[in-house]
């Protein structure tokens, strides 16, 4: 999301973390002003609902960013993922019944959804063994394999590929190996079996453990894409800069690609992808930083200032991947 829209919200934001466009959201789904407190923004606007000793999630975007239809697609897709037993959170219904709704607020429209929390505690890297990497991989192939047949609405991946050359037209370099890369894309094959619905962002970040596996949330970026894209994104905190298994992960990333295997086939095939869909993905994020980044007012708060020099040394490290991917290509990854 862009951080103007950002800061826009965060300038409603009370110091008790309530926000009267939260307000105006979380009434459709009969909660009194003041219950949604401020949680965090990124892709989305999300607060925190307290219901009845635990909590839901309110989440929205504002109508300038993202379209309706895209936010109703997904809570679709996560209602009939939940109704087949995948384990991924739930939405909630609004008042209305609907499970989507656009409310017009101070700020603008805004398109939302409220969904169930998920049970669990989080898991990072560090507290990641081979037993979680292992049902964190087959959670995946198991998402995988109940989206088949989901897909009705959802975008393509890799789409901000398109904005490269324009957006990045003095930066022949980078647009030349974005150009390497997105050639031998276009002739991956689609088939069933390697192309489908994708979660689009299926890390430790994005899931809650309970004894039985991770329970999946925030499906931000939900997409058709190749399985092997959505596995190579889900790893990155197993792997080194270039998409290979990093020192001291290596265990860890074989334990989540046997668990995957588990449940759908991922052959060497789509194993010597990763490094590819590695550097496809940076150009991807590059073009997505660039477009939150903006253009600085003259006067930020702080932390917004912090977050623009935090995502202007990401956006370096991307554009350095895709071309150190991009010079690669002619080696074998297809």
């Amino acid at each position: 999301m862009p951080l103007t829209e950002i800061d826009r919200l965060k300038q409603t934001v009370s110091e008790a973390w309530d926000s009267p466009i939260a307000d105006q959201v979380a009434a459709r789904w009969g909660y009194p002003a003041g219950t949604a407190k401020w949680w965090r923004s990124s892709a989305s606007h999300v607060f925190v609902l307290p219901d009845r000793g635990r909590r839901r999630y309110l989440r929205f975007v504002p109508g300038s960013y993202r379209g309706p239809k895209f936010v109703a697609v997904v809570a679709e897709l996560m209602t009939r993922l939940s109704d087949g037993g995948s384990t991924v959170v739930r939405p909630v219904a609004a008042e209305s019944g609907a499970l989507t709704m656009t409310v017009a607020t101070g700020l603008g429209a805004m398109h939302a959804m409220v969904v169930e929390p998920a049970p669990g505690a989080e898991v990072d890297v560090s507290d990641l063994t081979e037993s979680r990497a292992w049902q964190w991989g087959e959670a995946l192939a198991r998402l995988h394999r109940d989206a088949a047949g989901l897909d009705a609405g959802l975008p393509e991946s890799f789409g901000e590929l398109a904005d490269i050359g324009e957006r990045f037209a003095d930066d022949a370099e980078l647009v030349e190996a974005t150009a390497r890369l997105a050639d031998v894309m276009s002739e991956l094959p689609r088939c069933q079996d390697r192309w489908g619905v994708v979660h689009g962002d299926f890390e430790l970040d994005n899931m809650a453990w309970e004894e039985g596996g991770p329970i999946a949330y925030d499906f931000d970026e939900a997409a058709l894409s190749w399985y092997a894209a959505d596995i190579a994104y889900a790893v990155r905190d197993l792997t080194d800069h270039t998409g290979r298994p990093a020192t001291g992960h290596r265990a860890r990333f074989d334990a989540f690609l046997d668990g995957y295997r588990s449940v759908r086939p991922f052959d060497d095939e789509d194993l010597g992808r990763l490094q590819l869909f590695a550097g496809l993905h940076a150009a991807a994020s590059l073009v997505r930083i660039t477009r939150a980044l903006g253009e600085p007012a003259r006067q930020e708060p702080d932390w917004l200032s912090e977050l623009r020099n935090d995502l202007t040394d990401m956006a370096r490290t991307h554009r350095q991947l895709v071309i150190d991917i991009g010079q690669e290509v002619g080696r074998g990854i297809r």
